[in-house]
């Protein structure tokens, strides 16, 4: 079982590992995307006042933001609203939540390091 318990750690992951915490982090963005769901359907029952869209924009940042930071605490790394990278040393193991299993690689880019 992969260990979850070591927040905060960046580490690297085996597909085996990765696709082991998978559905933790499903759970995680689902709880995310649902969140950002439905205040969008309340902001659109409502149409706010234009001086009060930058609170429901900044609720909506809170949303991401908080499901950025648990992710991180995984040891995965976040690429985007609900995009996930499990590093493995060589390249990392990509996820989105539309997907049903990690099933993507990119390796690093040998000259800077970062994926292709």
């Amino acid at each position: 079982m992969v260990a979850i318990f070591e927040f905060n750690r960046k580490r690297c992951f085996s597909l085996e590992e990765a696709r082991e915490l998978l559905p933790l982090v499903k759970r995680i963005t689902d709880e995310a995307v649902l969140q950002v769901e439905r205040l969008k359907n309340h902001i659109e029952e409502i149409d706010p006042a234009p001086s009060q869209r930058s609170y429901y924009e900044q609720e909506l940042e809170t949303i991401v933001e908080k499901w950025t930071q648990k992710i991180t605490k995984l040891g995965c790394e976040p690429k985007g609203p609900w995009l996930v990278n499990f590093d493995n040393g060589e390249g990392y193991y990509c996820w989105n939540h539309s997907e049903d299993d990690v099933e993507f690689f990119n390796a690093y880019n040998m000259e800077t390091g970062a994926p292709r």
